[in-house]
């Protein structure tokens, strides 16, 4: 072992490569992540070059003077964001993390521990005791202080205490960094530990207490409020319950579809996906019958991915338009995404097509989705709002989709609409904070000047109406025009959302009169909001 003069020299060249190290792990790896996954989207791939750029960090930490696990735990951090929680890539991490790194990692430091030590040692006892006694303590009080501070009920502070006093891994990392650091030897050979083995041991009885306390007290709080809502939640249809239809013609736009559907739905729906591929009934020699099928299997491959099941609909039908909306119905549908190849442009026919077809016979929250990159390297969500959207029945329901959106991915919202609009949206913000800014946009005349605000990894959201609706705005006419010269190289979402008048408006009961008339109160709105917020 090598050792070396601790002086001014060491902190300075200590000090900056660390500097060094942080902006190369920071700034640069994220860059090299975004260009990866742009380009190649291969699930093997993908997972690899997370493995490989994790053991770089670690390398280079290690360079720096520093422990390895800080460069392992720092490259998380900076492709975290570039890693959607519903992702299919971060299920595979989350699943062969806590499958066979955690265990092997616990295996390994338990393989450290000599249990004879408990029995003939009281310093190993007196160790673990003060570091279960401070440590429970420090915990309690931080969530007691967060219940007096957001005034909490005791159930919610259980929950937390139960959350965060639990050590396991990370304390184990510590500790054993420091177990590892040798700062001499004593006259008979034994090495001198920055923390000695009965630190080590009460370590292990800490993790051992405050795992168990921790499960308890958790499994208490939670139960307590989940019986709570419960009771204070209204009886709701079966009608109301979230099911989101995507129907797809096109393998390759079939992952980004799926990505999208387990991207805005709510978190409780595991099993409200519906995939629709639609066959001709012309077809007489059984090649469109095999390609929907083989489409249906790759939607459900994603899918489960993800941890979330795709119900597979196989329809026959002389009209795509007829299909849509029949399955619709038949299943109660909520939400609709629709998509358009990243190839081809949208076009006035496309548009005019689907305002006299699917949105006039099918009241549902529907997006139009054209994926000019994975959604995953998206940086920002710009949506546009048009002028009294929030009057309209359907407002709540589109917002929890794009709220759903800022939370999985983690990317910043970014709102362009009427000070009243805004006005909702910055109280949502408040009690369901996400990173997201406010920008007030008055004139759909001045739609293009958006254009000069986007930046290369930015995606359009876009809130569009039927036409003679509230918020409808007669420069929406002109969107494909607009999307096909100015934003061709731009992924977009066009929102059309539920809306009074609309011919099976009925089935949308959440026993509030907000839902049968425009929304026309202040208060009534945010009590809708509230709700679907709720919920969800």
């Amino acid at each position: 072992m090598t050792t070396g003069v601790v002086n001014a020299q060491f902190w300075i060249r200590l000090s900056l490569s660390v500097v060094v190290f942080g902006a190369i792990v920071m700034f640069v790896f994220p860059i090299i992540g975004r260009w990866f996954l742009k380009r190649y989207d291969d699930n093997v791939s993908q997972y690899i070059f997370v493995l490989v750029m994790v053991y770089l960090g670690a390398v280079l930490a290690e360079m720096a003077g520093i422990e390895a696990i800080i460069g392992a735990f720092l490259s998380g951090l900076a492709l975290n964001r570039l890693i959607p929680h519903t992702s299919p890539l971060m299920n595979r991490i989350d699943f062969v993390g806590n499958a066979i790194f955690i265990p092997f990692f616990l295996i390994g430091v338990g393989m450290l521990v000599d249990y004879r030590v408990f029995f003939k040692d009281l310093e190993t006892i007196k160790v673990a005791a003060v570091m279960i006694f401070v440590a429970t303590l420090a915990k309690f009080l931080a969530a007691w202080l967060a219940q007096k501070t957001f005034k909490f009920s005791a159930d919610e502070r259980r929950l937390i205490f139960g959350l965060s006093n639990a050590q396991a891994a990370a304390t184990l990392a510590a500790v054993l960094v420091g177990y590892n650091i040798i700062l001499g030897e004593t006259e008979a050979g034994v090495p001198i530990r920055l923390l000695n083995e009965s630190v080590l041991n009460g370590t292990i009885l800490m993790i051992l207490f405050t795992c168990t306390i921790a499960s308890f007290v958790a499994q208490k709080g939670a139960k307590n409020l989940a019986l709570l809502e419960a009771t204070n939640a209204s009886v709701e249809d079966d009608d109301n319950e979230e099911k989101i239809l995507i129907p797809i013609s096109n393998i390759d736009t079939t992952d980004e579809l799926i990505n999208l559907g387990v991207t805005i739905k709510s978190k409780n729906n595991k099993d409200g996906l519906f995939a629709l591929s639609i066959v001709d009934n012309n077809t007489m020699d059984g090649t469109g019958d095999k390609q929907a099928k083989k489409i249906l299997s790759k939607a459900s491959v994603s899918a489960s991915a993800t941890d979330n099941l795709v119900h597979e609909l196989l329809r026959y039908d002389l009209n795509i338009v007829n299909g849509i909306t029949s399955v619709a119905r038949e299943h109660k549908i909520t939400d609709l995404i629709l998509g358009i190849h990243k190839n081809k442009g949208i076009s006035d026919s496309f548009l005019g097509n689907l305002t006299e077809g699917i949105l006039t016979k099918c009241n549902t929250t529907t997006l139009i989705y054209k994926s000019a990159q994975p959604f995953s390297t998206i940086k920002r969500h710009i949506i546009i709002i048009p002028e009294n959207a929030e009057r309209e029945i359907g407002f709540p329901f589109w917002l929890i989709k794009v709220w759903n959106i800022g939370r999985n991915s983690g990317a910043k919202l970014l709102f362009y609409a009427t000070a009243d609009t805004l006005k909702f949206i910055q109280e949502i913000q408040l009690k369901h904070p996400i990173e997201c800014e406010f920008q007030e946009f008055n004139d759909w005349n001045d739609f293009l000047t958006l254009a000069g605000n986007l930046h290369q990894d930015d995606n359009l959201i876009i809130v569009l109406s039927r036409k003679d609706k509230i918020s409808y705005q007669s420069n929406m006419t002109k969107l494909p025009m607009y999307l096909n010269n100015y934003f061709q190289n731009t992924s977009y979402v066009l929102i059309y959302p539920m809306q009074a008048g609309v011919s099976d408006s009925s089935k949308i009961d959440l026993k509030n009169a907000t839902f049968i008339e425009p929304l026309e109160k202040l208060d009534e709105i945010g009590k809708t909001i509230a709700k679907i917020f709720k919920r969800k």
